[in-house]
């Protein structure tokens, strides 16, 4: 093979996995027809896990800027102001919600990228096409002077967007609906004064967001009238006069005006034989709740893993069927979410406006709506209702996220959890020392590249080579002696006991389609979950 995996779609999300893919040391191939970034701003905001995937690839507060939102606001012109979301809670590590520029992010992520041994980027190329063969694909590849060439990698993933080529090429169909409303989007720089938080303008007659983003930047949207045409819309004159609440001409230089429609969107599977699909490719979400670039980066992080373990023959490739049973119910839950929240931000009429508006008013003054509207409980949690983890409950949430917090090593040093435990498989302890393992299964463990961390409870003070749990986020399983299995995206496998860490680890390593000592050499035993 020449590569491990071919990445279609140099975006963001394309990025990401090719970021990740090379972190974990798979070889890979992504392509982009596109020479450069597109600079123009698209995707404005992103979440707490969000900002955790990126910190995952390798791509940090320092590499692109962030402004965080203190708050979300929605606002009636019948009822004033009718939901307040907190954002300015900092969870896993991270702000619960930040607005940014996307062509910075895209080129910190490239820039990533480049650093990686195993990864080769190539714009000017696009897909051809591509044939599945028993052992892997064999596409076809044209750059921009015409040159074609053919390459074969074990795995396809198409990242190629809301038209993806790769998605119609395996037939895939991509169902849902599209809004019939045009929407202008308007990006402006340098008003004297703007918002530092994100507001919906819930107003039947022209609904619309507003808020700041980094760069001196500002962002609204306008939902346009039927009959308004978009030539028109687009000129300086009707823009202005669509400001003149907020700003007058010559006080702002105009970054981008453009018009397009939302969509809600899903493919009904997300992957077919050696074939996946990330981002749009798979899913699009409307943007009202700001989830659409978010979901594609979370695609990123539960497939790049898999995919290295598999194609680097550290677990079975029957794992890789978990993709799709975890990642598409998730997401669409997302577009849910924010269709339902279309409802109240875009009502369709006054009588529904009045009715929602009014109701939602009344509500968030009630407990207990009161906070799950203030602390934003609608929102999916990042967890699976199925998957590859361990069936049965525990003491955390299997196929949900490990929490992530702050932990502290013998030295005194203080660092988040993630980076503390490693990019790859992790068996966390609460314990004085390591469990004691089996030789068999240890060997089984090592072949998986897994590691064992032992965690001691907040106040405690850590031996050399353990930690402490520096911020009480992992009190749950530092209240006794309590081990969990936890994947390289950071998703709970198996917990149990301390004194069960053997089952807890040889159970974990089933699932995974590692059966017995011969895996440990290289031998796999391809299972289901």
């Amino acid at each position: 093979m020449d590569f491990d995996v071919l990445i279609v779609g140099y975006g963001p999300v394309g990025a990401a996995l090719a970021g990740l893919l090379g972190r974990y040391g798979v070889r890979a191939l992504v392509v982009d027809k596109a020479l450069e970034v597109f600079t123009a701003p698209r995707a404005i905001a992103l979440d707490n896990e969000a900002l955790r995937i990126l910190q995952q690839v390798g791509v940090g507060a320092r590499d692109f800027a962030r402004m965080p939102v203190p708050y979300v606001v929605l606002r009636s012109p019948q009822f004033g102001e009718i939901a307040r979301i907190d954002t300015s809670k900092v969870i896993d590590g991270h702000p619960m919600l930040v607005t940014f520029f996307q062509p910075e992010l895209e080129r910190a992520l490239r820039a990533n990228v480049e650093r990686q041994a195993t990864v080769t980027a190539r714009t000017g190329m696009e897909l051809v096409q591509f044939t599945e063969e028993a052992d892997g694909i064999r596409a076809l590849l044209r750059s921009t002077d015409g040159t074609e060439e053919f390459v074969r990698a074990r795995y396809l993933v198409g990242a190629d967007g809301a038209s993806s080529s790769v998605r119609a090429s395996i037939g895939e169909s991509f169902d849902g609906a599209t809004y019939v409303e045009d929407w202008l989007i308007v990006d402006a720089l340098d008003l004297p004064n703007t918002i530092d938080h994100v507001e919906f303008i819930c107003d039947p007659k022209r609904p619309g967001p507003h808020m700041a983003a980094p760069g001196g930047r500002t962002r609204w949207e306008f939902m346009l009238h039927p009959g308004e045409r978009r030539d028109e819309m687009l000129k300086d004159t009707a823009i202005s006069e669509l400001l003149r609440p907020w700003t007058s001409p010559g006080e702002y230089r105009l970054e981008r005006k453009a018009v397009y429609r939302f969509h809600a969107r899903a493919c009904a599977h997300f992957s077919k034989g050696r074939v996946f699909l990330v981002g749009d490719a798979a899913h699009i979400t409307p943007p009202f709740v700001g989830q659409g670039l978010v979901a594609g980066l979370r695609d990123a992080a539960n497939l790049a893993w898999k995919l290295a373990w598999v194609t680097q023959q550290r677990a079975a490739a029957s794992i890789l069927d978990s993709y799709d049973l975890e990642r598409r119910p998730h997401a669409k839950k997302m577009i849910d979410l924010a269709r339902f929240a279309g409802l109240f931000i875009m009502p369709r009429s006054r009588a529904w406006a009045w009715l929602a508006h009014g109701s939602l008013k009344v509500l968030r003054h009630l407990p207990p709506f009161k906070s799950f509207i203030s602390d934003f409980g609608m929102k999916p949690a990042h967890a699976y209702d199925n998957g590859l983890f361990a069936r049965g409950s525990g003491r955390l949430a299997r196929g949900s996220w490990l929490p992530q917090g702050e932990v502290r090593d013998s030295h005194g040093t203080t660092l988040l959890s993630d980076e503390a435990f490693g990019h790859g498989f992790t068996l966390l302890c609460s314990a004085a020392a390591p469990p004691a393992i089996g030789a068999d299964t240890a060997r089984r463990w090592e072949r998986l590249g897994g590691t064992t961390v032992v965690l001691r409870a907040q106040g405690s003070a850590p031996k050399p080579g353990s930690f402490e749990d520096a911020t009480g986020a992992f009190a749950k399983l530092t209240r006794d002696e309590w081990c969990v299995v936890v994947r390289p995206d950071r998703t709970t496998l198996h917990d149990g006991p301390v004194s069960d860490a053997e089952r807890v680890l040889r159970e974990s390593l089933d699932l995974l389609g590692i059966r017995d000592a011969a895996a440990a050499s290289g031998g796999l035993n391809a299972t289901s979950f």
